[in-house]
């Protein structure tokens, strides 16, 4: 589920569609919310699929921990990639906003822990990551945990929309992970283990 504050809109040649801020979305909002309407494809079904309907699947869609597609049933499904992105994934299936974003703009994620299959480059955001790659998490989970448990706090200072979509028991152990950080869970946990190997 994503933020109701949001809507698709062309963003430019290169990037086609994206979702972007309706309204001011405030650093530490939970921004989308894996829920029990997105689809998850186990791999053993997609090799069943006709190319047309994998093409879709793999442009749409992101891999879990196990190796699953999970495609949004929503706009979700059009946020777009940035190495510098307006919100983040937390291994307890939802993302949080990391810093304000404003009307009109993108709500963006780091394609890196998304277990992408192949690696791709991207439009040059003068960064020194040109490229996702398969094992991204690997290589950044540690950085990348540290921003996480930076912007923990402030998702608990902040009015949720999002929050009945999220199990009371995943709920009640991420607020307990804030409290106590050594408890929080890494995004490593998001990682496929065969995705920098499979073919």
């Amino acid at each position: 589920m994503i933020h109701p504050d949001t809507e698709v809109r062309f963003i430019s040649p290169e990037k086609g569609y994206g979702v972007v801020a309706s309204k001011f979305i405030p650093k530490g909002t939970i921004t989308w919310v894996q829920d029990d309407l997105d689809q998850i494809f186990k791999r053993d079904q997609i090799s069943c699929m006709t190319p047309l309907i994998k093409q879709f699947l793999t442009k749409y869609s992101f891999r879990n921990k196990n190796g699953d597609y999970v495609l949004c049933w929503d706009n979700a499904k059009f946020v777009n990639h940035s190495f510098t992105p307006s919100c983040f994934s937390t291994s307890y299936d939802f993302e949080i906003a990391i810093r304000d974003i404003h009307p009109g703009e993108e709500l963006t994620d780091d394609y890196g822990y998304l277990n992408v299959e192949e690696p791709f480059t991207c439009i040059d955001e003068n960064v020194f990551r040109k490229t996702v790659y398969p094992d991204d998490l690997l290589r950044f989970h540690k950085e990348w945990d540290a921003l996480l448990l930076e912007q923990s706090q402030e998702v608990l200072k902040k009015d949720q929309i999002l929050l009945d979509f999220i199990p009371t028991k995943t709920w009640g152990e991420f607020m307990n992970a804030v409290y106590n950080p050594t408890q929080m869970r890494s995004i490593l946990e998001c990682y496929y283990e065969e995705s920098s190997i499979h073919k």
